[in-house]
């Protein structure tokens, strides 16, 4: 069996979120049944995605690893396409 006829697991963790008049969905996975590390993953409205290359020990971990990237440079750093300003 490939990896990519593998089920996965998702995270409770993940989800839309929205700041700053912005969406974007969270994807926090690992495969199913597995004690494997955890991939972080953004995806826009646009459908660009943005995947951590760090995996994470535990679904917590990738959560906060995506609530400091937003602390740090604004949820607009996943989308190029959206305006900033008012």
């Amino acid at each position: 069996m490939n990896a990519a006829d593998r089920d996965l697991e998702m995270s409770p963790l993940g989800g839309a979120i929205s700041r700053d008049g912005l969406t974007v969905k969270v994807y926090i996975y690992r495969f199913a049944g597995t004690a494997d590390t955890w991939t972080l993953e953004v995806v826009d409205r646009e459908g660009c995605s943005t995947v951590w290359e760090l995996r994470f020990p535990d679904d917590l971990e990738a959560y906060e690893a995506f609530e400091r990237a937003i602390a740090e440079d604004g949820i607009r750093s996943f989308s190029d396409n959206e305006p900033v300003g008012h």
